[in-house]
Formats: structure tokens, C-alpha cells, sequence
């Protein structure tokens, strides 16, 4: 079969059916072999062509000693050129895995990578070019560093890697890519079936009284998931980078694209429980619990109900103090610049003005969504006349409406009615199994400062980095993006200000990655000082708010800082820094 020249393959004939995820021990000096290739995956009743790492989607899981390096052998066999980036590792610069320290691997090609592991807790590898293909297809994999301190984490009767991701089936089939350019710029490429450890029905099993260690890895390109597990007791013990600076009991944990949680659970009775992802206006099913009579033993309840203190993250709160209110050293903006251009509507014709993602609003001039901000988009204004009850109805008078007899108004504002009406009726194919169906509402307040679904489709499929430009801007000097020029030493400790403009063309959260140059603390969120300290990579910025962290900078090399919406990182919202010795 011939592929179009302006997708991606998407035949399954012929290739080799995805495998299981292993999880391979490996000791410090050992070579792992890493081959990225096509495969055949089954995603419910449709068998859909995708890429992994080793055979599997997810790839191997790698369990290292904290303090041991690897030789990674990676071999291209994708579709295009490749690297392999080790997220949220404090490893040497020419081994980050990006364009700026390696060259691409053709496809027939290899390349080494010596990766190290300084740190314990659970990391993350996938690719660094057209993040949004390659990354969306399967390619990604966990890193869980075992701690060189035996009682670093509370006992537990085992541990479970587990990524969550979504992705975007049409007609049987992935949705289309272009190699040519991104799409989805806009808010990110949603996708419509919702995957825990590559599976769109994941069930597990437990024993009554088990303690499960969960590390928990958000891979999506652009959701946020809220994870709950009722009927069992969640412990958050630690995030991105090891362990929390207090542990905490929690009815959920939220992760952005690229962050980690990790979260020890205790099912104390027998019986079935559901993992959920938890919206705002709906809940989904990621996957099913079945507890069994089987009593785990030793017993560790008495364990887990102890809530422990982290002391070095409880010291470094002692020295975070006088930096609360010092002014930042670098302050960054992140800012959306739209233009999807004027419809030709000829001489007659007029404009109105709406918001993607509030059809109601229609305005006859230019300007911004009074709901969320957004840059409203031009569009040509219905001419005519239809009826509100029955707007199918529609005519070139003021007649009345042969099904109801109501007089006939003027067709744009029909379109608004009804564009309101139908923007809280949701089709049914697109509510999963929520269990509860509330009204729809897309307020930042409403939702938390976070865009939880695609609430604009079409416009969003349309754009593209020449109509979305997704801009972090260095407010010193306004520098964007690829302009911006940071110069840090090791041993620095720079306050970054993060401030997510509502005056945007498209205002919405972003989690914001800086890549191996160090690790940061969030210090304060809008002012209020952050309650519980971990080791981060990646921080959420929600709709409108504001993020002090505090940046250890450790490692020397040129290193880069994005948003980890792979759409928005590959419309340009991303820059590089140098540290030096």
C-alpha cells in the first residue's frame, strides 16, 4: 500500500503485535538495548498502527540503583529521525537527548547515550523531536531509581509503574499526522480514549490489607489528569523527584503533561474499586481494582498510617525563607499570539465575531470572550432568517415557523441561541462513563485555572504553529523564545517568576520543564507560599496565575526550558540557557 505523502503510515499489515511492558534490573555499568519501531496495537475494537520502544507500549521499565549510570543503546527504526530524551535526569549535558546536544538518529541508525542516576524517585524517557507524533504513537517509558537509603521510602508490599495517557482514534484508525507541520496547536492534541499503562481496560488485582506502591507518570500530550481511587486509603509520599516534604493522606492527586506522582495506597477490605479520573463535569474509568479475601502479609497498617517528615527538604524550608519575598531574578511569561485570519464573505457579506470555545458569545466587533479571555475569531455572520425553537427552519423573510408558528428571527442570533444550547449537550460517544453528567461549564474558576477537554475541536485541529504562536517571553528584555539569553553557574540559586498572562490570545495552562541543569522547589503559588515541598522538573501554571520556583542549578551545559504540551513545545514555546562551571 502506498501512504499519502502528507501522513504518516498508518498500515498494520505486517508488523509484529505489541508485546508486554517488562520491567529489567539493572545493575551499574550494564548496557540496555533500546529500539524504536512500528508495531500493531489493539485499542478496543480497533487494531491501530503505532511505535514503541523494545516491542512494547509502554517501553521497558528500568529499575536502577540511585548512583548508577547505563549505557543505552538506542536503535531508529520510526519514522523519522530521533532522540531519546531522559526527563527530569541530572545527567551530562551531551546525553539529554535533544537536537541542541546530539545530532538526530537517521532512521537505520544508533547512537550510545551514558545515562546516569543521581537521584531516586521515577522518571521518564521519550522523544524530543515532533514530541507531538512520535510521543502520541507510544513512544515513552518509566525510570524508577531505587534509593541507595533502604528506609528512604515507607514499606510497602510492592511498587506498580504506571503511565497515563489519551489518544486520538477516527474511524478505526490513530488520527492522521501531518509530517509537515504541527496541529492541535492550540490547546494540544485531546485524545478520545484514555490509556493507563498503554491500556484502555487495565484491570489490576490486590490482596485485602496490600499496600501498592504507585508511581504515577502523566505521558499525554496535552491533558491533565485527577486521579482518585475510592474505597481505598492514598498516601502521597512523593513527586517528580523523590519524596514529598511531608506525607499526606488525599482523596486525589493532579498531573500535568511530564509530572510525576507518587502515591502508596492501602486496600484495607475485599472487593471492586475503580481508578478514576476525576473532571470538574465528568469522571472517567482508567482501570479496574479487584481486591481479594487473600490477606497481604507482613501487616502494614500501622506503617502506613504514620505520616513522615522528609528532614532535608524540612532544612531546605529553613533556607527558602528569606526568599519568599525577594524579588525574582528572572521573571517569564507565557503569552499566545492567534491568528486564524478574515473569512472572504464578498460585498454583501458581513462579519461576527465568536469564541471557539463559548459559541454563545457573538459580538459584532473584535475583542476578547468575556468567559475565558480567548481572542474571538472572525467568521461570516448568517444571513436570513430561522426559527430559536427550530433553527433547522430558516427562510429568506420574517415568515413564522410551519412547526411551531413562532415568528422567525434573524439568523445570527438563532446561531447564538442554539450555539449555547448545544455547547452544554455533549454527544454521549463523548462522555466515556462519566457518573455524573453536570452542566458544562468552561469558566478558569469553574474549572480550576485548568482546560480539562478539547472544547473547541475544529478550530483547534486547524492550528497550526503559522496561525498559533505559543510565546514564552523573558520580561526583563522581552526576549522570546529562542531569543531568550539566561547565563547561571553551578551552584546558583535563581528565583524564576512564572506569570501566565490572561492578557493572551488564548489563555490556558501550561507546565512548564526545565531540562537536566538542575531541580527546582515551588516556593509560592499567587503569593501563598507553597505548603509542601518536593523536588520538581515540572510545575503546572494554571490559567492565570502566578509560580515562584527556586532553581538548584547543578549541572554545566546548555539545556532547554519548555512547556510540555508537546504541540505547544513544538510551536515554539521554548528557549535554551548555559550554565557554566
Amino acid at each position: 500500500m502506498t501512504t499519502p505523502t502528507n501522513q504518516f503510515p498508518r498500515e498494520t499489515s505486517g508488523l509484529p503485535a505489541t508485546s508486554a511492558t517488562a520491567t529489567v534490573e539493572l545493575a551499574d555499568g550494564d548496557r540496555f538495548p533500546l529500539r524504536i519501531g512500528p508495531v500493531a496495537k489493539r485499542i478496543g475494537d480497533a487494531t491501530v498502527r503505532m511505535l514503541a520502544y523494545n516491542g512494547s507500549i509502554p517501553g521497558p521499565t528500568l529499575r536502577v540503583a540511585q548512583g548508577s549510570e547505563l549505557l543505552v543503546d538506542v536503535e531508529n527504526q520510526g519514522d523519522m529521525e530521533a532522540t531519546v530524551h531522559w526527563h527530569g535526569l541530572r545527567l551530562e549535558n551531551r546525553f539529554d537527548g535533544t537536537h541542541e546536544t546530539q545530532e538526530a538518529i537517521p532512521v537505520g541508525g544508533r547512537y550510545s547515550a551514558r545515562v546516569a542516576f543521581p537521584d531516586p524517585g521515577v522518571y521518564w524517557y521519550h522523544p524530543h523531536i515532533r514530541e507531538d507524533y512520535n510521543q502520541e504513537m507510544g513512544l515513552y517509558g518509566n525510570v524508577v531509581v531505587v534509593p541507595s537509603d533502604p528506609d528512604y521510602w515507607p514499606p510497602v508490599h510492592r511498587e506498580l509503574a504506571l503511565t497515563l495517557d489519551d489518544v486520538l482514534i477516527e474511524d478505526g484508525q490513530v488520527a492522521a499526522f501531518s509530517p509537515d507541520e504541527t496541529t492541535y496547536s492550540a490547546m494540544g492534541r485531546f485524545g478520545n480514549v484514555l490509556l493507563v499503562a498503554g491500556e484502555p481496560e487495565l484491570a489490576l488485582t490486590a490482596q485485602a490489607g496490600e499496600v501498592v506502591r504507585l508511581y504515577l507518570t502523566n505521558t499525554a500530550n496535552t491533558r491533565v489528569f485527577k486521579v482518585a481511587l475510592p474505597g481505598a486509603r492514598m498516601k502521597l509520599v512523593g513527586g517528580d523527584s523523590g519524596r514529598c516534604e511531608r506525607e499526606q493522606f488525599v482523596e486525589d492527586v493532579v498531573l500535568a503533561p511530564s509530572e510525576r506522582v507518587v502515591v502508596d495506597v492501602l486496600f484495607e477490605t475485599p472487593g471492586k474499586l475503580t481508578l478514576e479520573h476525576r473532571t470538574p463535569d465528568r469522571t472517567y474509568t482508567l482501570a479496574h481494582v479487584t481486591v481479594t479475601e487473600n490477606q497481604a502479609t507482613p501487616s502494614l497498617t500501622e506503617a502506613f498510617a504514620v505520616l513522615r517528615t522528609d528532614p532535608e527538604l524540612s532544612a531546605e524550608r529553613e533556607r527558602l525563607g528569606p526568599l519568599v519575598d525577594a524579588p525574582a531574578d528572572k521573571t517569564l511569561a507565557f503569552v499566545a499570539e492567534m491568528d486564524m485570519g478574515e473569512p472572504d464573505v464578498g460585498a454583501d457579506g458581513a462579519l461576527i465575531y465568536t469564541c471557539p470555545m463559548h459559541p454563545e458569545v457573538v459580538s459584532d466587533d473584535p475583542g476578547r470572550c468575556p468567559s475565558c479571555g480567548m481572542k474571538l475569531i472572525a467568521e461570516a455572520a448568517p444571513t436570513g432568517f430561522a426559527c430559536p425553537m427550530h433553527p433547522d427552519v430558516t427562510s429568506e423573510t420574517a415568515d413564522r415557523c410551519p412547526k411551531c408558528g413562532m415568528k422567525l428571527m434573524p439568523a445570527r442570533l438563532v446561531r447564538s441561541e442554539a450555539a449555547g444550547h448545544d455547547h452544554d449537550d455533549a454527544p454521549e460517544a463523548d462522555r466515556h462513563d462519566s457518573d455524573e453528567h453536570a452542566a458544562h461549564g468552561h469558566g478558569h474558576e469553574h474549572a480550576g485555572g485548568i482546560e480539562w477537554e478539547d472544547d473547541m475541536v475544529e478550530v483547534n485541529k486547524l492550528t497550526t504553529p503559522a496561525n498559533m504562536r505559543w510565546k514564552l517571553v523573558d520580561r526583563s528584555d522581552d526576549a522570546e523564545n529562542h531569543a531568550i539569553d539566561w547565563h547561571f553557574r553551578v551552584g546558583d540559586r535563581v528565583k524564576i517568576r512564572l506569570v501566565n498572562e490572561m492578557d493572551s490570545d488564548h489563555p490556558m495552562h501550561h507546565p512548564f520543564h526545565i531540562h537536566g541543569a538542575g531541580r527546582f522547589l515551588i516556593l509560592a503559588r499567587d503569593g501563598a507560599v507553597e505548603p509542601n515541598l518536593v523536588w520538581s522538573d515540572t510545575v503546572l501554571v494554571r490559567t492565570g496565575e502566578t509560580v515562584d520556583i527556586v532553581l538548584e542549578v547543578t549541572n554545566v551545559g546548555r539545556w532547554m526550558a519548555h512547556c510540555h504540551i508537546a504541540e505547544h513545545h513544538e510551536s515554539g514555546m521554548m528557549f535554551s540557557f548555559d550554565v557554566t562551571a
